[in-house]
Formats: C-alpha cells, sequence, structure tokens
C-alpha cells in the first residue's frame, strides 16, 4: 500500500464537474488499496466561488463543507485539509499535514500549482499531471506557467499526443508521459435515456484569455463553436448546452436552434452534474481551441463520465482519435455534418451505442486500470 497525496483545487470551486474530476482519481487509489489524501491552498485571496450566492470571497466554508461531505461517502473521511489565504488549517490539521507528507511514497499536483512545494520536498516521488495540454508545455516554454518554479520526478499529461511528432507543441524540455482522465465505471447505473432527452454538454464559454506564443494566439471553445453553430439545423434531435462564463451569446445560440441552459446550475452539485449527464442522451461538445490546434489528443474527463454512464459521445477530435476506438458509442467529428451523422447513427440504435459507450469507459478509462498503469510508471506499487 503507498500513501500518494494528492494536491488540487476543489473547495475553491466547488461546482459538480470539478468535483467530480477530482473525485474519480482520489476514489480510483483508493479502490486500489492506497491510503489517499486530498490538500489544497487558497493561492490568493477572493479565491473561493460559492455557487449558491453566486459570489468570490476568502470564505471556504461552502467548498469546505461540500468537500467533506462528498469524502465522506466515498470512504475518504478527515483525508483531506483546505489552508485558506490566513493560513487557517481545515480539515487535517498543519502537524497532521506534514507528518502525511513526511510518510509519503508520492506527491501528485492535478492543480496544486507548486503551492505545496516545501511539504512536498519530504514525498518519495514528485509528480505533475498536467489538465491544460498544449496550453502548459507553451507556458513552460514561455517561462509563463505556475507549474515551471516546481522541480517533479515525472511529467504526465492528459494530452496523449504531447511530446510526439503528431502535436507541434513544445515539450518544453519535459519528458512528458500520458494519462487519461480516469472514471470509476462502476459508480454509475445505466438507465435508459428519455427518448426525448437532448444531447447536452456542460461547458465553458471562455476559460481564461487566449494564449498568445510565437505570434500565434491559442483559444477556447467559443472560437470553436462557431464551426458548429448551425448543427442544430441539420439534424431533428435537440441539442443543449450548459454553459457558464462570460459574453455568452445566448440569443444567438437560441436562434440557431440551441436550448441554452445555466452551466452553474446544473452543476450546483456532485448529484446534479451526474443527474444532468444521465438525463441526457448522449454528449455533444466541441473542445478549446488550442487542444484542436496543437492536435494534443486531449479527452475530456467529463466525456469520460458519460460513457461511464452508458451516454454515447460525439465530440470534437484533438487527435484523441488515434489512440480511443470510433464509430459506436464514442465519435471523433472535425464538421457539423460529421456531427449530424453522428447523432443521426446515435439516435437509429441507441442501444447498441449505450452498450459500446459504456464497454469503451470500462476498457479504456476505467480508474483501477489507469492509475495501476500510472503507479507502475513512476515505481509505486
Amino acid at each position: 500500500m503507498a500513501r500518494i497525496v494528492v494536491g488540487s483545487w476543489v473547495v475553491r470551486y466547488p461546482l459538480g464537474g470539478n468535483l467530480s474530476w477530482a473525485l474519480q482519481y482520489l476514489v480510483g487509489f483508493h479502490r486500489l488499496g492506497h491510503d489517499v489524501y486530498l490538500v489544497e491552498k487558497s493561492g490568493w485571496p477572493g479565491s473561493c466561488f460559492d455557487p449558491v450566492k453566486g459570489v468570490m470571497s476568502d470564505d471556504c466554508s461552502y467548498g469546505t463543507r461540500v468537500v467533506s461531505e462528498l469524502l465522506d461517502r466515498f470512504g475518504l473521511a478527515d483525508r483531506w485539509c483546505y489552508v485558506d489565504s490566513d493560513d487557517r488549517y481545515h480539515g487535517m490539521s498543519r502537524q497532521q499535514v506534514e507528518s502525511v507528507f513526511a510518510s509519503s511514497d508520492v506527491f501528485i499536483d492535478m492543480g496544486a500549482h507548486g503551492s505545496w512545494d516545501r511539504e512536498a520536498v519530504s514525498a518519495g516521488a514528485r509528480v505533475l499531471i498536467d489538465g491544460e495540454p498544449g496550453f502548459t508545455q507553451m507556458k513552460m516554454d514561455a517561462g509563463r506557467a505556475m507549474h515551471g518554479a516546481s522541480t517533479y520526478d515525472h511529467h504526465f499529461t492528459t494530452g496523449r499526443s504531447i511530446g510526439t511528432t503528431h502535436s507541434p507543441a513544445p515539450s518544453a524540455g519535459r519528458d512528458w508521459k500520458w494519462l487519461y482522465h480516469p472514471v470509476n465505471v462502476d459508480l454509475f447505473d445505466v438507465v435508459p435515456a428519455p427518448a426525448d432527452a437532448p444531447f447536452t454538454t456542460v461547458m465553458n464559454w471562455q476559460s481564461y484569455e487566449p494564449f498568445l506564443y510565437r505570434g500565434r494566439s491559442y483559444g477556447h471553445k467559443d472560437q470553436e463553436f462557431e464551426a458548429f453553430l448551425d448543427l442544430p439545423r441539420l439534424t431533428d434531435e435537440p441539442l443543449e448546452v450548459a454553459v457558464s462564463g462570460e459574453d455568452v451569446p445566448e440569443d444567438r445560440l437560441r436562434a440557431s436552434g440551441w436550448r441554452v441552459v445555466d452551466g452553474h446550475a446544473v452543476t450546483r452539485s456532485y448529484d446534479s452534474f451526474i443527474a444532468y449527464l444521465s438525463a441526457s442522451r448522449g454528449e455533444f461538445s466541441v473542445c478549446k481551441e488550442g487542444y484542436v490546434r496543437l492536435s494534443t489528443g486531449w479527452f475530456s474527463d467529463r466525456s469520460a463520465v458519460y460513457l461511464a454512464n452508458g451516454r454515447p459521445v460525439i465530440l470534437q477530435d484533438t487527435g484523441w482519435s488515434r489512440y480511443l476506438p470510433t464509430g459506436e458509442g464514442l465519435f471523433a467529428v472535425r464538421s457539423a455534418d460529421e456531427a449530424a451523422a453522428a447523432i443521426h447513427d446515435v439516435a437509429g440504435d441507441h442501444r447498441r451505442h449505450s452498450r459500446a459507450a459504456r464497454e469503451i469507459a470500462g476498457e479504456y478509462l476505467d480508474a483501477p486500470k489507469m492509475l495501476g498503469r500510472f503507479l507502475d510508471e513512476i515505481g509505486v506499487g
């Protein structure tokens, strides 16, 4: 049994999709029989989001309560710590955290941005898991990445083509290994989708400002959505987007035939996020423009949960189709016409595609398999 410390950011952004993303790793390690802990620091003042009040502040009470209750449900009670902007410890005490680090076999930075560098010095191995492939490497190469100040023994990325001839993204002098976002498939029961359910997705319109690298701008989903704006006119199936962010052109989306709902509302909790996916016919989604342009091979953690729920996924190709099976339960598309054809195929035999979706999640993305391979690669048993 290994002692694993995971540095992430969930208290600060306690919405369902983000909670699910981190939870899949934690539960996966736990089910492999390892001793796993979650740690997080505020980083800066006013960094905690309260989705009920819709405000950012220093008050972490909402996030700490949600994270504590969620981890307790999955057998991980009292295995978390949040350090607020006043250096106060919530959950585990400072002494407990330092003791855990001192006896840990591995520290995994998957969003801690180097904030645990001092404590992680005593860890057996330090690992970066990059969730923003292409962007992270460009920022590192330009000397602008928060990760760049830290020293890691291993570098992993969710962009499977990073560091290969299939992607023009820089390697920034690191040897990148890959790890797709895992999903604990057996957490989800496959139930029949309502006959009139829409194809849906949950997305941020623009996660942050586009990044300028060597004279070119690399952007987000708002740019890629343009190519698929008229998709509702190419299919009789209802399409819905649960979207959040600034400057979302809701009127334009609706005029093009999209149903539009508030992304924060449907992801208010982990349970509401899962319920929204389960009530869908399947997923259609675009990817960040930077992921597509750089052919990163990135595949979505959210799409993995759709698949585990037996919901077919139609996802814009970032190069991930080189590595995952397509054509049944999972479709890689590059145009609105290809997306419409995939939607038509899924709607024609939803039961077959639902079964295939679940099988793909179990074969290629299941957390115990993915994380067991990951630990083998870093020499932690």
